[in-house]
């Protein structure tokens, strides 16, 4: 099965299709990301405030897979933002993880309330980044007015911008920016799990009939039929799950595709609703909590 590589913009690659372990209990990660690995994953995305970097690093430790073979992408917390505070996040994350290089680090979310503690945080990535502790550095959550101050105010160009991607909120003029900056637009929430997270933003793209019939037309499942739409488009994608029959039917993407047509239809679903946090109402008052040491 061939599994489609992304070139970032400093030329390091990455699988397109990767792993999440968002909302993963810690005592069900171990388990699910062995058997992401055992399906044929080789990207892993995790975050400190995910409070489940050690089970993946025991994953990772245990597969016995080389380490070249692996990209591992975890997150910095809006906690550990400012310069120092931001390398010594560094070490939490890579102690955790059991690795001693990180293939992307990530800022987790902008700080509007004080946004200089994020390009602080953001140089200190940049300086990871130039003493090769870290392959590439990104961004998450970073909306169009966030990415242009930190594109003033900083050095290294973002590689990543994760955001909230799937067929009901598609976000077309943040994938423009990022896209025409070079930076590669990684999708969470590709198949729409999160429109749980907010009450009363309609169904699950799961039961939308427009995939379902395009599902229908290929022989595959509605959440493959939307992890495929990104790919076609050029994202990256991080589905997660704990169930090994969705793991794996989330991975056999890669033996079929839509056409323009489709494409255009699944493009016309967006209904402009966010249905994750709104990044600019997160603050340290609200969301900061401490991430324990390694």
């Amino acid at each position: 099965m061939s599994v489609t590589n992304l070139t970032l913009n400093n030329g390091v690659e990455l699988p397109a299709l990767g792993f999440g372990v968002f909302q993963s209990p810690p005592e069900e990660t171990a388990a699910a990301v062995s058997e992401a690995l055992k399906a044929g994953y080789r990207h892993i995305d995790t975050a400190a405030a995910y409070m489940n970097e050690r089970e993946v690093g025991q994953a990772i430790a245990e597969s016995g897979i080389d380490r070249d073979e692996l990209f591992i992408e975890t997150k910095v917390w809006i906690s550990d933002y400012g310069y120092d505070e931001t390398f010594r996040a560094f070490d939490k994350s890579a102690g955790k993880l059991g690795l001693e290089q990180l293939d992307l680090f990530i800022l987790h979310q902008p700080l509007p309330t004080d946004f200089q503690k994020t390009l602080d945080a953001y140089r200190a990535l940049e300086a990871l980044y130039a003493d090769g502790k870290v392959r590439a550095i990104g961004v998450s959550n970073f909306m169009p007015n966030h990415l242009t101050d930190l594109l003033q105010s900083t050095d290294v160009v973002t590689a990543v911008n994760q955001i909230e991607i799937h067929p009901y909120f598609q976000q077309k003029e943040l994938l423009a920016l990022n896209a025409e900056h070079g930076i590669l637009n990684q999708a969470w929430s590709p198949i729409g799990g999160i429109t749980f997270y907010r009450e009363g933003n309609g169904g699950s793209t799961l039961d939308d009939p427009t995939i379902a019939s395009i599902a229908r037309a290929h022989g595959k499942t509605p959440a493959q039929v939307m992890l495929r739409w990104h790919l076609q488009q050029g994202r990256s994608a991080i589905p997660k799950s704990v169930k090994p029959h969705r793991i794996g039917e989330n991975f056999d993407v890669f033996d079929f595709e839509l056409t323009a047509d489709e494409l255009i239809h699944i493009d016309g679903l967006d209904e402009g609703v966010r249905r994750g946090p709104e990044p600019a109402e997160l603050t340290l008052e609200t969301h900061g909590r401490a991430i324990p040491e390694a």
